[in-house]
């Protein structure tokens, strides 16, 4: 099912989350409180009850996957938004409220497309090669992949981190909570549960709300990652771990087409190319990531203006 006897470059983690999923709000609220710069200590301490507006494990879980979404950066115990988290987060920002599904995609790719915070959603989604999936079957791949690694976790650690992923991504179809309380990955419905009792299963698919642009900020950091040569073949974007086909749960046609449709996108800078049988992208020469992240929210941007 999966390719369990896997090196992978980095600690693991396995924890952090207080077994909270990602909720609807948060990243909106530690945005407001971190503003230019906080101590990270301020999601710990007692006053963070009336800081947050939720109890102090959530405080700690808050900081956890704002790291994890890549939209704060942590150095030296000191949190910052990241210019793509000021960008979109700052209250007169592309999407402070997270309204877009542009903003839950970049989120959801931040988190799975790395295994350095949130590794059981790495691993699943990119070194799981079935659609189909049983948490207890994946317990046991993960305590493999703990032990090919030489990495600290316990039994009942991952079974927690485990549950806390299905949570964060699988909808309830019997959930009544209120909408802030919703996890926020599980708009995008990229897991649902099989027919199969207690099993789950991927939604593979053309994904339509993912907007073009966020594809191709995926591509550019996948592409960064494989060492930044100037092409990359559409098998590795497709089908290697950490590449937008498998992070997106895109199918191969899918994956073509957005490939396809980059010249455009990216003003020539990266060229679909399909000769004599080979299928790559080209790169020419460097975008900046955030102005093709602006792409995506256009019509947010000009409904601002015409407000």
């Amino acid at each position: 099912m999966g390719n369990v006897t896997v090196k992978i470059d980095s600690r693991g983690q396995f924890a952090g989350h207080e077994t909270f999923p990602l909720r609807l709000l948060w990243l909106k609220k530690a945005f407001d409180a971190i503003g230019d710069g906080v101590d990270a200590r301020t999601f710990q301490e007692q006053d963070a009850i009336t800081r947050f507006g939720v109890g102090r494990n959530m405080a700690v879980s808050m900081r956890y996957w704002a790291l994890a979404s890549g939209f704060f950066t942590e150095t030296n115990r000191w949190i910052t938004p990241t210019r793509l988290g000021r960008e979109l987060l700052s209250d007169n920002g592309l999407d402070p409220y997270l309204e877009q599904a542009s903003t839950i995609w970049l989120t959801h790719w931040h988190i799975a497309s790395t295994p350095d915070m949130t590794t059981t959603a790495y691993y699943a989604f990119n070194l799981l090669n079935a659609i189909e999936f049983d948490p207890a079957v994946l317990l046991e791949q993960m305590m493999a992949l703990v032990e090919v690694n030489g990495w600290r976790a316990t039994r009942g650690t991952l079974k927690r981190d485990i549950e806390v992923f299905l949570r964060g991504y699988v909808r309830r179809v019997d959930s009544f909570t209120e909408d802030a309380a919703e996890p926020l990955l599980a708009e995008l419905a990229m897991i649902r549960e099989a027919r199969l009792g207690g099993w789950y299963e991927f939604v593979r698919g053309p994904k339509p709300s993912l907007h073009d642009a966020i594809f191709a900020v995926a591509l550019g950091q996948f592409w960064e990652r494989s060492g930044g040569s100037t092409t990359l073949t559409a098998e590795q974007i497709c089908y290697a771990a950490g590449s937008p086909g498998r992070v997106f749960k895109l199918d191969e046609d899918s994956v073509v087409s957005r490939l396809m449709r980059l010249d455009d996108l990216t003003g020539g800078a990266w060229q679909w190319v399909d000769t004599a049988g080979l299928r790559q992208v080209q790169r020419t020469s460097d975008f900046d990531p955030e102005t093709v992240v602006s792409l995506a929210y256009r019509r947010t941007a000009q409904r601002q203006v015409a407000a």
